[in-house]
């Protein structure tokens, strides 16, 4: 292989200047932390002026009030109605599922929304409790403490999980590690929430057939053998009831989904549920008949309730766990329909400052006899549909809500429990979401079954069962692709300079004597193994086939470095024993398009002088050049093959 020889090349591989070991850390810092640089703003401003810009940044209502005009205020006063009478029914139906006072889930609509109408950043998202977190908070509670036998004791932790909440959201949005929550995959949500749903839809048949004792088990098998148990106290006031209010629910939500002028009619539902539902107890005194009601509602705004949390209680790590467990599903629904809603206004949210609003709002609830809010899919859709403007919309509800706990609630003392639970199975139909199901199965069968292991961890298991899998899924999944990256066999375009994967392009041919490699992930000290018995493999099988076929024999092995962004000093020892073994086999390596970290790595590690500059190339197609003009170049120096040459010339 050695000749006198070489191919010039045309366009030298650049080394970058390095950089002070200092400002390299800056430069990572800011790129991990600081995507978005939300600092420039500050940049060449007067003292005073970034006083204020940080207020703003911090606090956005001071940034958009001064341009607040009255016919934003219609528009928000009118989407604030409609979606107070959609929070008022589902703020008591979800407390009831979270095993809380239904007072609390009003509480829990009021103070956490005005918090978040000066801290957020979203226009849209309107703020309340959720069915999935309700659901945790009463599984990972209930296990410790009985709601029943306990009630007071049960809110005290509620509140202190909800406390532990917003301190994990508000120190995730100021320390920037926002980035945590992505490591739940969209597919691993879709399933979580579906079988989160599921297992909802199935506790409210104790509110649907009136069952006065039920499982506090959240799996399918212990609902279903408690269900049919207690058949004999099935009551069919309440079930007849249940049914027709569930299928007046589904029916106008039906009618607002193919008619969007009229989704006021899927908003307005609930609440026109709740009052024809207590307009027909108080009337035929059914709760004398089996059909249970909320009973007594206090007057009166939030009391506070920063005594009551439970810092000293020996439930408290049960009260952080569950505070951070419910934290991330909160933070990945709320931060994710925020954003979903802001692509229709074509505006952006800053993540980091959702978390800190979030986090903010769940502290000052924790205080004022609330639990754990977000932004919900549902309440936030009928906030856009109805024209919100800003997030004085969530003002104008909380308001509505005030009014509500000053001077309505002794109107919910009748509401029926099955027109509660009905709500609930209304809302939680459209979380499962069967059509991404069979979308994730067209597109990528992994995140299929992420999806379905996700869902029937919490169907079959429990809801934390299920979210385990649903994490611990996408982490598998995600190191598989750090620790198993896909390399690829190139080969030429016909008619071009162009060299793509033989897989994707059949019509690409291989270059006689040269195998083109490409690796398409960083090469770490995860992979780095597992990428040198690749290589090898793809050298001898490539070996074995040129010889079945009598092929020209290989004489060098490119490796495009181009979809390689970084690489460690475990990668540079594989880059290594792969030359060494190549040398053994009498092929050369050749280099081609080493990025910017990888180069200069390369080379403060001594490695291209090992290999030699002049084997190392800007594109694939200079690389095959060099490759095929010394194979020209062995071809010619060779006698023999002068012979032959000779031989046939003058037989022509």
């Amino acid at each position: 292989m050695s000749n006198d020889y070489y191919y010039e090349c045309p366009h030298a591989v650049a080394i970058p200047p390095a950089k002070p070991f200092i400002e390299s850390i800056k430069s990572g810092i800011k790129e991990t932390l600081f995507p978005d640089d939300p600092f420039r703003q500050f940049k060449n401003q007067p003292a005073s002026r970034k006083f204020i810009l940080g207020l703003q940044y911090f606090v956005p209502v001071l940034e958009w009030a001064p341009r607040y005009t009255f016919e934003f205020f219609k528009a928000d006063l009118l989407a604030g109605i409609t979606i107070a009478s959609l929070a008022v029914p589902q703020g008591i139906s979800y407390a009831s599922l979270a095993n809380l006072p239904p007072i609390i889930g009003l509480y829990s609509s009021f103070v956490p929304p005005l918090v978040y109408a000066m801290l957020g950043s979203s226009k849209d998202l309107a703020v309340g409790t959720v069915a999935v977190a309700s659901l945790l908070i009463s599984s990972m509670l209930g296990k410790e403490v009985n709601p029943n036998e306990n009630p007071k004791l049960y809110a005290h932790l509620a509140f202190t999980a909800t406390f532990f909440t917003g301190v994990f959201q508000a120190a995730l949005g100021f320390l920037r590690l926002g980035f945590i929550v992505d490591f739940l995959s969209q597919a691993a949500i879709v399933g979580f929430m579906g079988g989160a749903a599921t297992v909802v839809c199935l506790q409210q048949l104790k509110g649907i057939l009136g069952l006065v004792r039920f499982t506090n088990e959240t799996d399918l098998v212990s609902v279903m053998r408690s269900v049919f148990s207690q058949a004999h106290q099935w009551r069919w006031e309440s079930g007849v009831l249940g049914c027709c209010f569930l299928f007046f629910l589904i029916l106008t939500r039906y009618v607002s989904k193919r008619k969007p002028g009229f989704f006021w009619i899927s908003a307005m539902a609930p609440l026109t549920s709740v009052i024809v539902g207590s307009v027909l107890v108080y009337l035929t005194h059914a709760e004398q008949n089996g059909v249970q009601v909320i009973g007594h509602l206090k007057k009166g705004l939030n009391p506070p309730s920063v005594s009551e949390l439970a810092f000293g209680s020996p439930y408290m790590m049960t009260a952080i766990k569950t505070g951070i467990i419910t934290g991330v599903i909160a933070l990945a629904e709320g931060v994710a329909v925020g954003r979903s809603f802001a692509m229709f206004k074509n505006y952006h949210i800053d993540g980091n400052k959702e978390m800190i609003a979030f986090g903010m709002m769940n502290i000052a609830g924790s205080c004022t006899s609330c639990y754990l809010t977000t932004g919900p899919f549902s309440r936030t859709a009928v906030n856009f549909n109805a024209g919100c403007k800003t997030a004085v919309s969530n003002i104008v509800m909380a308001t509505a809500v005030m009014i509500t706990l000053l001077f309505l609630t002794p109107l919910f003392h009748y509401t029926p429990l099955v027109v509660l639970s009905s709500i609930i199975i209304a809302a939680m139909l459209g979380l499962i979401d069967y059509e991404a199901a069979i979308s994730l199965w067209k597109v990528d069968k992994c995140d299929f079954i992420v999806c379905m292991s996700a869902y029937i961890g919490v169907v079959f298991g429990s809801v934390e069962i299920g979210l385990v899998i649903a994490v611990a899924i996408s982490l598998l999944r995600m190191l598989m692709s750090v620790a198993r990256p896909r390399t690829f066999l190139l080969g030429n375009i016909p008619n071009s300079v162009i060299y793509r994967s033989i897989d994707q392009y059949p019509i690409a041919n291989n270059v006689p004597g040269v195998l083109i490699l490409q690796i398409d992930a960083p090469v770490y000290f995860a992979n780095a193994n597992y990428l040198r018995e690749r290589i090898s493999r793809w050298i001898y099988e490539e070996e074995e086939k040129l010889k079945s076929t009598g092929g020209s024999s290989l004489q060098y092995v490119i490796l495009d470095l181009s979809a390689v962004g970084s690489i460690d000093t475990s990668g540079i020892s594989m880059l290594e024993e792969v030359k060494k073994n190549i040398d053994r086999r009498a092929l050369k390596l050749v280099l081609a398009n080493p990025r910017s970290e990888v180069i200069k790595k390369l080379e403060k590690s001594k490695f291209m002088e090992s290999i030699g500059q002049e084997w190392i190339y800007l594109t694939v197609g200079e690389a095959v050049a060099a490759c095929n003009f010394m194979l020209h170049r062995s071809k010619s120096n060779n006698p023999a093959t002068d012979k032959v040459e000779l031989d046939a010339h003058d037989n022509v």
